[in-house]
Formats: C-alpha cells, structure tokens, sequence
C-alpha cells in the first residue's frame, strides 16, 4: 500500500464522516476524497495529521472492511 501522513491538511478538500458515526464524539475518523489520493483524518483533531492512500488503495480497504462486516452479521 502507498500511504503518507502529512501534518498539514489540504485545502478545499470536502470532509465526511461516517453516518454510523453517533453525535456522543467517540472514536471517528473523517475521509476527503481527492483527485488522485485519498485523506484520512481524526475528527476529534481535525489540525492533526492525515493519512494519504491511493484511491487504489482506500477502494481495497473499504472493500476487505464490508465483507468483514458483512460476516459478522
């Protein structure tokens, strides 16, 4: 996997969040998708540092995560 982490955000990305994620402020993370990469954020510290993945990669991960969720069902 090719990943970095900055810590700088980039400008005019559009941040979300997942909508699993509960307004108690628990433990989330926030995803901007970009041309050619894909950031990754803490929302609780959203100045903090990102984590950049491909796009190649980030579609994997989601990829491998849903069908580990869809066997825990």
């Amino acid at each position: 996997m090719n990943n970095a982490e900055s810590s700088t955000n980039a400008p005019g990305l559009a941040w979300f969040k997942s909508s699993y994620s509960g307004t108690e402020g628990g433990q989330c993370v926030e995803v901007a998708a970009g041309t050619t990469a894909v950031h990754i954020r803490d929302s609780k510290a959203t100045t903090g540092p990102l984590l950049t993945v491909s796009r190649e990669a980030w579609t994997g991960f989601i990829g491998v995560a849903s069908e580990a969720s869809n066997e825990q069902r």
